[in-house]
């Protein structure tokens, strides 16, 4: 088994004990709404972002303790966006993870109602970390600002008003570095704020290092989209294209879609140069972001 599979073997079972320790057990009231939040959190995944946030403190020797609670927080938001991404007004998905929707197995009434609990259970277990009162500031104000309107919720708002339309590269990278980069940039980012201030050349680095990523891993996922299957995806294959979206592969061509992963790549790695060999598992997993299959 390579370092990284090693790796992430181990933190994604932390992660998930952590997750489940904080979510509300399946049979408490209002039991269909927590039996939801357990569905749609603990059904698997490749915990990319969880991931990135165990790497970076690896790199910068930080305790697990204190590590779980930052990768606990942004799981939970993701679970949160993919419930309802997948919501017949957003993406309208039946499949995630090769199971069932939220929305689905349950109703729609649960799966909105369980993305909202799981958004703000995020923000309690920031509140409750083994940190300083200023660090726990900072962890909110840097989740809060990658979740709302200036990141995720805000790119996802911008790419249904892009459907239909042709839009410039230029437009879609914008939607990305919101809708997907922004959270993602967060998971090294909070971390990298419990060592360095944010005008540190450190910091920096890792932040265009995370920006690097968070804009490959879509573009990648667009794709696959074209490329994979939905029984390898997990998902509905194709859904770029029904919904009439322009992706990189509708502007670029699949090559040189391909070109521009690999080239985010070189910029990812080249951020890490000034860090030793404790930046592996991050180089690792900026390799495994360009050359996923799912």
């Amino acid at each position: 088994m390579s370092a990284l599979k090693q790796f992430q073997k181990e933190k994604i079972q932390q992660v998930e004990l952590t997750l489940d320790s904080h979510l509300p057990a399946p049979h408490s009231e209002p039991a269909r709404l927590h039996k939801a939040m357990r569905y749609s959190t603990l059904n698997g995944g490749k915990r990319i972002r969880a991931m990135l946030v165990y790497a970076t403190g690896h790199l910068l020797d930080l305790p697990s303790y204190l590590l779980d609670s930052l990768a606990c927080s942004i799981e939970l938001i993701h679970a949160y966006s993919l419930i309802h991404d997948d919501l017949p007004c957003m993406d309208d998905d039946d499949l995630r993870r090769g199971k069932a929707s939220c929305h689905r197995a349950f109703d729609e009434a649960t799966a909105i109602l369980a993305g909202d609990a799981l958004l703000t259970l995020a923000f309690k277990v920031l509140s409750d970390a083994d940190c300083s009162a200023e660090q726990k500031i900072i962890f909110i104000q840097l989740l809060s600002q990658a979740s709302g309107s200036r990141g995720m919720v805000g790119g996802q708002a911008i790419d249904l008003a892009n459907e239909g339309r042709n839009i410039l590269i230029s437009e879609i990278e914008n939607t990305y570095s919101h809708k997907t980069g922004a959270l993602i940039c967060s998971c090294v980012t909070m971390v990298a704020s419990l060592k360095f201030n944010a005008k540190d050349k450190q910091y920096q680095h890792l932040k265009n290092y995370a920006e690097c990523i968070g804009l490959a891993f879509q573009v990648q996922d667009d794709i696959l989209d074209e490329t994979s299957s939905t029984q390898v995806l997990g998902k509905t294959q194709g859904k770029d294209q029904q919904a009439e979206k322009s992706t990189y592969p509708s502007l670029l061509g699949l090559d040189a879609s391909k070109k521009l992963a690999n080239n985010l790549y070189d910029n990812a790695i080249a951020n890490l140069s000034s860090f030793g060999e404790r930046a592996n598992y991050l180089r690792d997993l900026a390799q495994f972001t360009v050359s996923r299959l799912t």
